[in-house]
């Protein structure tokens, strides 16, 4: 009998399918609760968990005790009870980059989609307006963008930033070796000197509610803010009162401190929030690399643990 994994979602590539030949693959669904993966753990004793929805606490890892690793089908592990991991023996690991191309496309879409007032013309021109004679669109050649993290997905981002001619600036203690046209500088100088602000780090404890009130207000007046990262990095009461205020021009956001964001969030129906349901990973390519690097990362780390009784 094939060992088990389980993937929390509904479908995985063909192309990573085709890496697990080995394995049973038990899918959790679209929406797993902690209780259904539990349950799935406690009838399965996977090996290995790929994560794609939900979490995976130490609840599901002291339901399955045969398991070794748990694969993050993408690059975010906030998901994922590192620390109970660690304490459980269990590796984490993550498809780095696999999805950097698809989300850096998204901050800049987003950041576009801000600046040039995509959405609100063309509402506007659906409804038979024609208003080239009162709207200016922002230019963003020449403009500093300030990028928090810069890692795969950043420094994809900056490479186009800086093909628009936009002066890159970042901040992020772990990178190394950085391009010739980002300039490294602290959080204080990147809130001080950015026209745009682009989040691309992992949420953690010491960073959650990075972009607060204080924060806001120490940036330009009419700074554009995109988040591709996690929605927890932002203190969304305070940016719906910096947009309200013109503190913010306009904020593009692909995630969310709740997700799904449910009807009556407060950003709903404000013109100057442009978004979209975290779908900047969501691209056919970015299926297919994140789904095979995911298994990739499993089958390496399970190829050098010991082999169970």
């Amino acid at each position: 009998m094939n060992p088990s994994l389980i993937v929390t979602g509904a479908d995985l590539a063909q192309q990573a399918l085709d890496l697990l030949g080995g394995y049973e693959v038990i899918y959790a669904g679209k929406t797993p609760t902690e209780d259904d993966l539990v349950a799935l753990a406690k009838q399965h004793d996977p090996v290995a968990i790929i994560v794609r929805y939900g979490k995976v606490g130490a609840a599901v890892m002291d339901a399955a005790p045969s398991l070794k690793v748990i694969s993050k089908h993408g690059s975010g592990t906030d998901t994922i009870d590192k620390v109970a991991a660690k304490a459980r023996g269990i590796e984490v690991v993550a498809a780095v980059g696999a999805n950097a191309a698809a989300v850096a496309e998204q901050a800049l879409a987003l950041l576009l989609a801000c600046a040039k007032s995509v959405v609100a013309l063309n509402a506007r021109m659906h409804a038979g307006h024609w208003d080239k004679a009162t709207h200016k669109s922002l230019e963003l050649g020449g403009r500093t963008v300030g990028l928090v993290g810069l890692g795969a997905i950043g420094l994809r981002f900056a490479k186009m930033a800086d093909a628009l001619g936009m002066r890159v600036i970042g901040f992020d203690p772990f990178a190394k070796n950085l391009p010739d046209y980002v300039r490294s500088v602290d959080l204080d100088t990147l809130w001080r000197e950015a026209d745009a602000i682009s989040l691309h780090c992992p949420l953690t404890e010491e960073n959650r509610g990075l972009l607060n009130a204080a924060t806001l207000a120490q940036c330009k007046r009419g700074v554009i803010v995109v988040n591709t990262a996690r929605g927890g990095l932002i203190d969304e009461a305070a940016l719906l009162d910096a947009v309200r205020a013109g503190q913010v021009m306009a904020a593009g956001l692909d995630s969310f401190a709740v997700e799904p964001m449910t009807a009556g969030h407060p950003f709903q129906g404000e013109p100057r929030f442009i978004l979209s349901p975290h779908i900047g990973g969501v691209t056919s390519d970015a299926y297919v690399n994140m789904g095979v690097g995911a298994a990739q990362n499993l089958l390496a780390v399970l190829a050098k643990a010991p082999a169970t009784a």
